[in-house]
């Protein structure tokens, strides 16, 4: 069998997945906190048809090795951070990060003492600001995973505001989540708590707008938006879109079909030669 063809395949099979990749970032073109992916290739194994040689003094010159490459693989699928656009929802529950930083959500394993959260109990990120309060007054994500912050009492923990006696909330752009009671008086309840990583494109989706450390992420760095560390601030009332630039997508679509188009005849014409061959005897 021909290597034209082998190599043609990879090309197929790659191609397909730049475009899977195409078709998720182009379907969350409107979820909140969303990062986009991209795919990169490198050329696969070569054969070796001869060898290169070197000069011989008084002799002929050296020759360069002689090879054919046997296709392509994928090289990697990248996740990019960059900023997403503002949505002013006017929600004060609804926080966008500006700048680096993920908010801190409580695990499927986190363990509390009273609103504490224990140590290393377990924990995932997100950008999808869009929480609300449950019936207990606690701060949550949509599917219920309770946000943590930096209590006012002390300790990482969840955040949890009292129904009966809170008539307004503010959160600050340091993160400072302040309850206002029916007689007006304000109550620091505590702030929210942000984590960033060495490599950030090393985190390892998890669906649901979140994220988890990987073995390449590095460790949380944890801190308070807009701190010294370099977190970024917040805004309430905002939230941060999908960074998907469809302009680009579609541009991409376009060289992933090209691309599957021209290996696609690569083999078909790679087997008009066969059938050339085949036909010669008669």
């Amino acid at each position: 069998m021909m290597r034209s063809m082998f190599s043609a395949v990879s090309g197929l099979r790659n191609h397909q997945t730049m475009m899977d990749t195409i078709a998720s970032n182009i379907s969350n073109v409107n979820t909140f906190g969303f990062k986009g992916q991209r795919t990169t290739f490198k050329d696969a194994l070569y054969q070796t048809l001869q060898g290169a040689s070197a000069p011989v003094a008084g002799g002929v010159g050296g020759s360069n090795a002689r090879q054919v490459g046997l296709g392509m693989g994928l090289n990697s699928v990248d996740q990019i951070f960059t900023q997403g656009t503002t949505q002013n929802t006017g929600q004060v529950t609804d926080v966008m990060i500006n700048g680096d930083g993920f908010f801190r959500v409580a695990g499927a394993t986190a363990t509390w003492t009273g609103d504490t959260m224990a140590a290393g109990s377990g924990e995932v990120y997100t950008r999808a600001g869009n929480f609300s309060f449950d019936a207990q007054g606690y701060l949550v994500t949509t599917t219920g995973q309770y946000v943590l912050g930096d209590l006012a009492g002390g300790g990482v923990g969840r955040l949890k505001v009292d129904p009966a006696t809170t008539a307004a909330i503010t959160i600050d752009a340091a993160g400072v989540l302040t309850a206002i009671s029916t007689a007006g008086t304000p109550t620091q309840i505590g702030t929210l708590s942000l984590a960033k990583f060495a490599n950030q494109g090393g985190l390892e989706r998890i669906g649901g707008n979140m994220y988890r450390v990987s073995n390449n992420s590095g460790a949380p760095v944890v801190g308070n938006p807009g701190g010294a560390q370099g977190h970024g601030s917040v805004t309430a009332g905002a939230l941060e879109m999908s960074n998907v630039d469809l302009a680009l997508e579609f541009t991409n679509m376009i060289i992933a079909q090209r691309g599957f188009q021209a290996n696609s005849r690569a083999i078909t014409t790679s087997d008009e030669m066969l059938q050339e061959l085949v036909g010669l005897k008669r």
